[in-house]
């Protein structure tokens, strides 16, 4: 179901309030009526239900756990809003180190005058990221900060899931000759931030491609296990921090190929406009694989046959010259490097 159809499932109910006051942190009356009708009635699952402090898992083998806080600015944008980005990009993060994402715990700070209907279709934000991707909502914990003290709405959120038996998913073992794959087009997040945070328009309304990325990785390892060598999302910074980061740390070469990556026509040029690097411009979508070259193809096959990872693709090379750098080659055989970037190029886009 698309969230367009699943938010018409979902309607508003009847609040004594519009907007969010101090008095809803105070853990009074207006407290409870917010999180009982506007925070558990919707996201209510068996754990969520008992209403404790904390959650109760029964929980085996390794896991993985990560925690992440989304201070977006506009916490509305095309393709999403702050509540669908904070549960992908938990889920991300799990799935990244070769988890199954399958509990994630979620807070609030809320700024005072937030209106309340806002609120609440971020509320149905999360709970169709949360069935979309397959976890429960667990835990969490709202507070109210006075006017002028937050921006809108913060959200912190903490994912816990079984490591998946096949996931061998380490840095150490990237070796020279893997292939570097990015599951789709690159640039797109951080292009429709800044054009709805500037107000900017083109011919064709740029989305931003958050989404969870779980059954992809899950998919992929399953059929290839080990010869996953390592998964990343190339967030901020984009895929030049990301692969920065990574070259430095295995201290090997990496080698791009700039007619390999893709990035959509309408991205490409809104970058060209405002002259931005698609390199260096955020994602929310797209992850990275490096993984053994004799299954790169294949890896490619099965990630193409998902809407969300279509544009799938081999861009690299890890070498062992030049140590600690990326290369990227054009197709008339020129070189530049790519260096990692100083600075942000677009603040708050998670």
């Amino acid at each position: 179901m698309n969230k367009s159809l699943f938010k018409l499932q979902c309607p508003a109910p009847k609040f004594d309030f519009d907007i969010i006051t101090l008095a809803h942190g105070s853990g009074g009356k207006l407290t409870n009526q917010l999180l009982e009708t506007g925070v558990f009635d919707v996201l209510k699952n068996d754990i969520l239900d008992k209403h404790h402090d904390g959650a109760f898992l029964e929980m085996t083998g390794k896991i993985a756990f990560s925690t992440d806080s989304f201070v977006i600015s506009p916490i509305e944008f095309p393709g999403g809003d702050i509540g669908e980005l904070a549960i992908n990009g938990t889920v991300n993060d799990v799935a990244m180190c070769g988890a199954i994402p399958q509990y994630l715990s979620l807070s609030f700070i809320i700024e005072e005058g937030l209106p309340v209907s806002q609120f609440w279709d971020i509320i149905v934000s999360i709970k169709y990221a949360a069935e979309k991707s397959g976890v429960k909502i667990v835990t969490g914990d709202t507070k109210v900060v006075d006017k002028g003290k937050g921006d809108k709405i913060f959200i912190n959120t903490t994912g816990i899931g079984h490591l998946h038996p096949n996931a061998q998913i380490d840095m150490s073992r990237i070796k020279s000759g893997d292939k570097v794959i990015i599951s789709n087009s690159i640039a797109t997040h951080g292009i429709a931030i800044l054009s709805v945070r500037e107000g900017l328009k083109f011919e064709t309304e740029i989305e931003s491609d958050t989404t969870n990325l779980n059954h992809l990785t899950k998919e992929l390892l399953d059929k290839f296990g080990n010869k996953i060598h390592l998964f990343r999302d190339p967030t901020r910074g984009g895929v030049a921090a990301t692969l920065n980061e990574i070259a430095s740390e295995i201290e090997k070469g990496i080698i791009l190929n700039d007619d390999k990556i893709p990035v959509l026509p309408q991205v490409k040029a809104a970058c060209e406009i405002l002259g931005l690097d698609p390199l260096y411009t955020a994602n929310e979508g797209v992850f990275m694989s490096f993984v053994a070259s004799e299954i790169a193809d294949d890896v490619i096959k099965v990630l193409q046959q998902y809407p969300e990872s279509k544009f799938a693709s081999i861009i690299g090379e890890v070498k062992d010259e030049p140590k600690d750098k990326v290369l990227i080659t054009n197709p008339m055989g020129g070189k530049r490097v790519v260096h990692m970037p100083i600075g942000e190029q677009l603040p708050r886009i998670c």
